[in-house]
């Protein structure tokens, strides 16, 4: 008996990286998945193809979830498959850094299209099942840097990922009576694969300041994915959890 046997959670940006990760521990505790990627099919089918392979279903469905059209779809393909989405883990984000008096209107929508408005409209589009079935989890992801305001270039992105602790604390409110609950995990430095290396002004992030003395990883932070989603965290909801290592706030 795993501890999520027979829910079925979609999982944004779940091609690689930390959404690949926690498909799988996901999947190892019996759950259903819906793997999404932007653009990559391979990605997608590869990890779908892990996902059966621990003995549940997998749906691996493209679309780039800063597009509304697309992420309608998105939602339709995974209550069509399967009735239902018990948990959904809004992870797919951009974080082009830039500052502020080079920002375009673009940029500050692609961003907030992607982080913010992407998390309201897939949880706005599922959570009607989850009221019926009065069980759901849902999960944001915002970064150290909203906390810490550190790094130039980062103001579009830290108001977007800090909206959702907002809507999150307000969601796990407004329905905590029909057993659906809300919270945010907030990775530290995680040594992952990065494809843009200029948002990080040539220096990727590296254990420097994190009183552990290293890098988090993709399965420390599934590892705290699944915690929230299953019953071993059901007296949490509204909250950010900090997984970095020590580092502080102020």
């Amino acid at each position: 008996m795993g501890k999520l046997d027979g829910r079925v959670a979609l999982i944004t940006g779940s091609g690689r990286n930390i959404g690949r990760a926690t498909a799988l521990r996901l999947a190892g505790e019996g759950a259903h998945i819906v793997v999404n990627a932007r653009s990559n099919a391979q990605e997608a089918e590869s990890v779908a193809r892990e996902v059966r392979d621990l003995g549940v279903r997998a749906l691996p469905v493209l679309a780039d979830v800063g597009k509304r059209d697309q992420l309608d779809r998105l939602a339709e393909k995974a209550l069509s498959e399967f009735g239902r989405v018990d948990i959904l883990i809004n992870n797919a984000a951009i974080r082009p850094h830039k500052p502020l008096l080079e920002q375009t209107d673009a940029d500050w929508e692609e961003v907030r299209g992607i982080v913010l408005d992407a998390g309201y409209y897939l949880t706005r589009a599922l959570i009607e099942p989850m009221v019926k079935n009065r069980y759901g989890r849902i999960l944001f992801f915002c970064g150290e840097g909203a906390f810490t305001g550190s790094g130039a270039g980062r103001v579009h992105i830290s108001a977007a990922k800090m909206g959702l602790i907002g809507m999150a604390r307000a969601l796990a409110s407004e329905f905590a009576k029909d057993n659906i609950r809300v919270n945010v995990v907030s990775p530290g430095s995680i040594a992952t694969r990065r494809d843009n290396p200029e948002w990080y002004h040539g220096r990727a992030p590296d254990a420097s300041g994190i009183p552990l003395g290293r890098q988090g990883t993709v399965d420390e932070i599934a590892a705290t994915c699944l915690f929230l989603v299953s019953e071993d965290g059901g007296f949490i909801t509204g909250q950010t959890i900090h997984v970095n290592g020590g580092v502080g706030y102020y």
